[in-house]
């Protein structure tokens, strides 16, 4: 059997890239314009707020699409999402349309939440050794994002006879072209079909099957909490930085190196999968979580904070790439996986909206000290309960003598 990725997978890595791009143009991007086109400064993280809301409302929606109607289908439709943002972000800034904006970020979301399906897309019809590295591939396209976000949305800020950041926008449709043509020369795939047609009743059967399984509700629950904590710990982070009057410059930088450590260890993490363990490598995240909370209750100064994020970003990538990898390989071929992977993606935009909400108010309540002591609790929580559940399945498997995830 080749240990080669397939040529699908580096396609799939360059779809991602573009995906990735557009969300991190939108964090540079959606408050600043937001504060320009509203009265009102509260209004300014409204459309990014939306944004955020509509991945969590189209990712199941974006599965089902998918598993009728494949993938490519729906990776299409995705970006068709995406080139209607552009447009609309465009005219939004030129015509001074808060409401137009909020419509292009809606849309956005949308395309979002189907192009985070490129993940799993990759997995499909590979053997199962080599699902963890294909999905570690894909993830490291946002390497490329942490550089290329800022630098296009920056260079385009300001272009002479337009409103400042129209051009950013307007270059969505450019990057929705480009991902399209990705797309199209990923070669099509059979959806997972069963031996015998099943009835609605009997696909439900199946699904609530794979969701009785404690192994496969663990790895949506880590993948889910690891994002939920780095949202929230990445945005409260900026807050707790301006409120030490830290420079604009060092605090962009700070999460700049924060989405690097994110996305630079999938380069390696389906190798170390291999290696160690799926089980072992979820521990790691969830331990990174801890200490990276640990790192910033040491003191309230600049350089705690930002080495804090970038144990953050290591943390969220073990969770989530294992997370991801664990939940591929337990599903395997099961017609049933893709909705699975839909109600793995709700969970996680979920989480990820309600770290996007709760950072000012907690930031207000508790302060930044208490934050990171509720996600302390929470990380040690979830790494205790999913030691016990897969140290019980290793366990068993040595037993019987059958390989783990």
């Amino acid at each position: 059997m080749s240990e080669r990725l397939p040529p699908k997978t580096y396609l799939f890595f360059a779809a991602q890239s573009i995906n990735l791009t557009t969300a991190v143009m939108s964090v540079a991007m959606a408050a600043i314009v937001g504060s320009m086109l509203s009265d009102d400064p509260a209004m300014a993280t409204i459309p990014y707020g939306f944004q955020f809301l509509f991945v969590m409302l189209v990712t199941y929606p974006a599965s089902w699409f998918m598993s009728r109607f494949g993938r490519k289908a729906g990776f299409l439709l995705g970006n068709l999402s995406l080139a209607v943002a552009g447009v609309l972000g465009f005219i939004s800034i030129q015509e001074g349309a808060f409401y137009l904006l909020v419509a292009a970020h809606c849309a956005l979301g949308a395309f979002i939440a189907f192009a985070n399906f490129y993940r799993f897309a990759a997995a499909d019809h590979i053997p199962t050794s080599l699902k963890p590295r294909a999905i570690s591939l894909v993830v490291a396209g946002g390497v490329l994002a942490a550089f290329l976000g800022p630098l296009i949305s920056d260079n385009l800020r300001s272009v002479v006879g337009y409103t400042d950041f129209a051009i950013s926008y307007a270059f969505f449709v450019i990057l929705a072209l480009i991902s399209m043509a990705i797309v199209l020369l990923i070669p099509s795939e059979p959806q997972p079909q069963s031996e015998e047609p099943k009835t609605g009743s009997a696909r439900a059967s199946s699904l609530f099957e794979l969701l009785n399984n404690r192994q496969i509700v663990l790895a949506i629950a880590i993948s889910a909490l690891g994002y939920g904590v780095m949202n929230l710990l990445m945005v409260q982070a900026s807050l707790h930085m301006k409120s030490m009057y830290t420079d604009f410059g060092d605090l962009s930088q700070a999460i700049q190196w924060h989405v690097v450590a994110m996305f630079a260890p999938s380069f390696f993490t389906g190798k170390l999968i291999r290696q160690l363990g799926n089980h072992t490598v979820l521990y790691l995240g969830l331990a990174l979580l801890i200490l990276s909370s640990g790192v910033n209750l040491l003191d309230q100064s600049y350089t705690t904070t930002a080495a804090g994020l970038v144990l953050l970003g290591l943390g969220w990538n073990f969770t989530y790439v294992g997370g991801g990898a664990m939940l591929t390989t337990l599903t395997g071929s099961n017609p049933e996986a893709m909705r699975i992977q839909g109600i793995n993606d709700l969970c996680i935009s979920v989480m990820a909206t309600a770290g996007a909400f709760l950072p000012s108010i907690l930031q207000s309540s508790i302060g930044w000290t208490g934050t990171n002591t509720l996600c302390i609790g929470l990380s040690t929580l979830a790494l205790v309960i999913t030691v016990y559940l897969l140290a019980a399945s290793d366990r068993k498997q040595l037993v019987t003598g059958v390989s783990r995830p």
